[in-house]
């Protein structure tokens, strides 16, 4: 069964901001001490793309053809776990799932969080 995809492979600013900080979990994570080569976040990541695709609102061969284009046009480069959840981001992003001024505001306040620990 093929998928077609069509994926928006438009450039989205937050998410190229992201990307481009060297905020991989691989580099990060001798930083911290940690040994797990997954990030504590890739079991809240495939639960949600779970949820999506249950209740139908991002079934998971449209997620997983929308990934495989990004991952290949836009995202090249970026470790797999981080490829995947901006890749899903991008999808929410560009399905209208997400609102970019919502999530940047969302992304802030975690940012301001973490700076307080």
């Amino acid at each position: 069964m093929s998928v077609e995809c069509n994926a928006d492979l438009r450039r989205i600013a937050l998410l190229e901001a992201i990307r481009s900080k060297g905020k991989a979990w691989d580099v990060i994570a001798p930083r911290c001490g940690v040994t797990n080569p997954d990030p504590p976040w890739k079991t809240s990541l495939i639960a949600m793309c779970e949820c999506l695709s249950v209740s139908g609102v991002l079934p998971t061969p449209d997620r997983r053809g929308a990934e495989d284009e990004l991952a290949e046009v836009v995202y090249s480069g970026v470790p797999a776990p981080e490829r995947q959840l901006l890749a899903l981001v991008h999808t929410m992003l560009s399905r209208g799932l997400v609102m970019e001024e919502d999530l940047a505001c969302r992304i802030s306040a975690v940012r301001s969080r973490l700076r307080a620990l």
